[in-house]
């Protein structure tokens, strides 16, 4: 009997195991179903440009392309020219700075340091025409590039040195003929080249996206959703939801998953429930650059080595600059594991003529906190570097790096810190003391692209693990499975044993039970039988 008994319990916890293990949700999420059908279908233009009478005509600037497109557009050029892509600044509340403007004209990275003093060459991503120096006329209408970002020729490009304007074997009637939606190249041609190159600097934005396949990026792999930037990065007014952290630092106006996604995408509610903490960035992104790789450290400090008098580059095998002349060296990765923070959307940004504080110096900062009820952890690229600094003012040097010949003080061209710092500071409006030298420097990169499929998302035990998992270095809170709490963990341990108790003391009462009522039946029948007899 006992070995009965023993048997049934051994089958029942057996049975309790065999279901947690193998069982399985509901793959089919209705929530996901509906986008894939709503974005499945694409954009027709009702408009065919090539059909329309001003565009058929010879151009000569590019200015007269604009010109054509405000005779139908007639008010479209203010809401570009009230844009942060047009004034590379936004006016916001900015923590221990009240109302603060931020922008491209005075936030400094690690990277190619800063676009003032160097227009000419940084306007390549500018959406106007004619930036050669911090005099450009943002009230002019004539210098709004519109087809930068509509065109859908795939020819248009910008020039190099050019101060924004195309390159000199764009044809520009076939350009203003092929205008629509922009796409992923047209945006790509600035973001997936920031920093000076291919997947420079987010690891997360590169040229492969154009034509990939969905284990490179659900959204817009070719065989994924194929989805353009436009899809999650929508406009009012010219003006696009979404900011890069390193230049914005408030709240508001961004792109997340859950305007799409809801903030309930899973079948499983255990899994919603992390998304009180968890990003969906930092599950679904196990990665980065997936195809070319990205650049981790730049060291300035290196810049300025000549063989034979003459500036030189060094590749690795994959053809990735380890070292240029104009620039220093670099550290290179591909299929790289995020690093973790918690932030809470807020940021905060090392501008022009800010003292350094601390080393190293923060080029930007992420705010949040464990205890912060806004803030989730995310995944991040960390960027490191040297770069060059005033020893007596005590900040960062925007030197001139760009230059159009030999002479003008230019880095690139003359190789030369004290003229290039000089230049630079004359034209940012601040002064230098003459003495300089290189200061560590950091900045952070969120990853929000290169959404992985499902099946390759983080799994619980990357995380949930004593050893190496991937929040080891994110600490200050509990995390189950990673962490030690003694009254925790007992309580843990007495709960497991009691329900295990409960289990088997349940299944032996009613085992129990059930001999007796047996044996109670038999002797019933028994003492009917001798009754009768």
């Amino acid at each position: 009997m006992l070995r009965n008994i023993l048997l049934v319990i051994v089958l029942v916890i057996l049975s309790l195991v065999l279901v947690n293990i193998f069982h399985e949700d509901d793959t089919y999420n209705l929530k996901l179903e509906e986008l894939r059908h709503k974005y499945a279908l694409k954009h027709i233009p009702s408009v065919d440009h090539s059909k329309l009478a001003e565009l058929q005509k010879e151009f000569k600037t590019p200015q007269d392309v604009t010109e054509a497109c405000l005779i139908c557009h007639t008010e479209t050029h203010k809401e570009i020219m009230a844009s942060s892509h047009w004034n590379w600044e936004r006016v916001a509340y900015v923590e221990g700075r009240g109302i603060a403007s931020a922008g491209k004209k005075n936030v400094m990275n690690n990277f190619c340091i800063g676009t003032s003093s160097n227009q000419q060459s940084c306007a390549k991503c500018h959406i106007g025409f004619g930036m050669t120096n911090d005099h450009f006329d943002f009230n002019n209408a004539r210098n709004v590039d519109c087809m930068v970002c509509h065109d859908n020729s795939e020819e248009y490009q910008k020039g190099v040195f050019m101060a924004g304007y195309p390159a000199r074997t764009v044809n520009l009637e076939k350009v203003a003929q092929s205008v629509g939606s922009p796409t992923k190249n047209n945006c790509g041609s600035c973001h997936f080249n920031g920093g000076g190159g291919n997947n420079v600097k987010h690891g997360d934005l590169e040229t492969a996206q154009l034509s990939c396949s969905r284990d490179v990026d659900v959204h817009m792999g070719a065989n994924g959703m194929n989805l353009e930037c436009v899809a999650c990065h929508t406009a009012q007014n010219h003006k696009i939801l979404g900011k890069l952290y390193s230049v914005s630092p408030d709240n508001s106006n961004r792109a997340t998953c859950e305007q799409c996604h809801t903030t309930t995408p899973h079948l499983n509610d255990m899994i919603n429930r992390h998304s009180s903490k968890v990003s969906c960035q930092a599950c679904h992104i196990p990665i980065y650059a997936k195809v070319n790789s990205t650049k981790m450290a730049w060291k300035w400090s290196d810049a300025g080595k000549l063989k034979d008098g003459k500036s030189y580059e060094e590749d690795d095998s994959l053809g990735n600059h380890e070292y240029l002349s104009i620039k220093g060296s670099f550290i290179w990765k591909n299929n790289v594991q995020p690093d973790y923070i918690w932030f809470n959307g807020t940021a905060s940004q090392y501008l022009l003529g800010d003292t350094i504080k601390s080393i190293p110096v923060q080029m930007n900062t992420l705010n949040g906190s464990y205890s912060d009820r806004n803030s989730k952890i995310i995944p991040v690229k960390i960027h490191v570097g040297d770069q060059i600094y005033d020893k007596v003012y005590k900040w960062l040097i925007q030197p001139k790096l760009a230059g159009a010949k030999e002479g003008d003080s230019a880095f690139w061209n003359d190789f030369n810190w004290d003229k290039a710092s000089i230049a630079g500071m004359e034209k940012s409006g601040l002064p230098f003391s003459g003495e300089y030298g290189f200061v560590e420097t950091e900045m952070y990169w969120p990853i929000n692209h290169m959404v992985a499929p499902k099946e390759q998302s983080v799994g619980c035990a990357e995380c949930h693990t004593q050893h190496n998992g991937r929040l080891a270095k994110l600490t200050g809170f509990y995390l189950p499975g990673r962490d030690h709490n003694k009254i925790l963990d007992i309580t843990g341990i007495w709960v497991f044993w009691l329900t295990v108790i409960g289990v088997l003391g349940h299944a032996a009462i009613r085992i129990s039970i059930s001999i007796y009522k047996n044996k109670y039946e038999k002797q019933i029948i028994n003492y009917d039988d001798d009754s009768t007899t």
